[in-house]
């Protein structure tokens, strides 16, 4: 991304923010061009502690910060407090993810923001809606996960699991960088800014929108099928003589072509069993059995051969150990405090990566300059 290409240049975001999913939010801004300030506690936010994985640093940390200012404020203490307001006094967009209450109580209520602050667009990052039961709740992303549902739906039939990354905080993060960019074009026509609440809980509920209406709608409750997909089949591995190949056909036509070109087998096409998508589902064991044989008997170069001629959707599982080569890979480089650098996966979108290499800051590295700056 050249440097005449930031579309968000000259934003200035202030968040008081930790962990996942306001860093995710922020570092997205951050990466188009807008000026971030975290603002950390004396002792360095949350995520900075998690690990020591990267060259000494967090491997959370180091993910979800790079191009940011670090400013070591103690907002217990009034001079600070008075700092942290005159900075959103001058801010386009405030970020913050504190306990639910707290950000009232450092006076930047909805109230206030409405009437002092009326163009600030304001992100309140919270764990659940705050006009329900379980506002006060303590809300981490597996808990999250687990209270949404999304564990009943993961993992194998015996088990249910969380997903492997933190999804509730990504989608909670992604949630709020959208949140930020519809109320900035708002403001454009409308010249003032909105207080939006993000609920960690409603961007998992979201994510169970089928689940639920299958439940609501045709009394089906989703099973846990691992890698295999519940409403859509056959999607899943099938077990070569040297290995796995994921399987994916999603209409009609790609069953015909997987009947005839890799199964090789025209009559299963002619069953009723397996005629639509649903009765494939409903009879996935038996499916299964006709299936499993066919893989079995041949190696990945055949099956994938097969599946390329008939134009069916195919992926391996890789293992972590295959991640840092595979060719899809896309990195950019991110500079450490100290000045090393380090290689991260590309954002999504930025298949060029950044015109110049942003580095992740070192705690309270900027907070000199920006009570100079912003002195009273």
């Amino acid at each position: 991304m050249s440097d005449d290409a930031r579309p968000l240049e000259g934003l200035f975001v202030v968040s008081i923010e930790q962990a996942v999913a306001a860093p995710l939010c922020t570092v997205r801004l951050a990466d188009a061009g807008a000026r971030v300030v975290k603002i950390e506690r004396p002792e360095g936010e949350t995520a900075r502690h998690y690990d020591s994985a990267v060259e000494g640093m967090s491997a959370y940390f180091v993910w979800l910060n790079r191009g940011k200012e670090s400013a070591v404020l103690d907002l217990k203490t009034e001079h600070d407090l008075a700092l942290l307001h005159r900075m959103v006094a001058r801010a386009d967009v405030l970020v913050q993810n504190l306990a639910p209450g707290a950000i009232d109580r450092l006076g930047l209520s909805a109230d206030v923001i409405a009437e002092k602050f009326p163009r600030l667009i304001a992100i309140n990052i919270v764990g659940y809606g705050q006009d329900t039961p379980y506002a006060a709740m303590r809300a981490y992303d597996m808990l999250v996960q687990a209270e949404s549902g999304i564990c009943a739906v993961t993992g194998t039939p015996d088990t249910p699991s969380k997903v492997g990354v933190s999804a509730a905080d990504i989608a909670t993060g992604m949630n709020a960088h959208a949140a930020i960019l519809e109320a900035l074009l708002a403001r454009e026509k409308t010249g003032r800014g909105r207080i939006v609440e993000i609920a960690m809980f409603d961007a998992m509920a979201d994510w169970m929108a089928v689940p639920l209406l299958h439940y609501e709608y045709a009394g089906r409750e989703t099973q846990r099928y691992g890698l295999a997909h519940a409403s859509i089949y056959p999607y899943r591995p099938y077990a070569c003589r040297d290995g796995s190949v994921v399987v994916s056909i999603q209409q009609n036509n790609e069953w015909k072509r997987f009947c005839s070109v890799v199964l090789q087998r025209q009559d299963l096409f002619a069953d009723e069993r397996f005629a639509t998508n649903a009765w494939r589902v409903a009879n996935r064991t038996a499916l299964d059995a006709e299936i499993e044989p066919i893989f079995a008997a041949i190696d990945c170069e055949e099956a994938i051969d097969r599946l390329n001629e008939a134009q069916i959707a195919w992926g391996r599982v890789s293992a972590m150990r295959d991640l840092p080569h595979h060719k899809a890979l896309r990195r950019t480089e991110v500079a450490l405090p100290d000045g090393r650098r380090i290689a991260v996966p590309v954002p999504p979108g930025r298949a060029e990566g950044f015109a110049t290499v942003p580095s992740v800051p070192a705690l309270g590295a900027d907070t000199d300059r920006i009570r100079s700056e912003f002195a009273a």
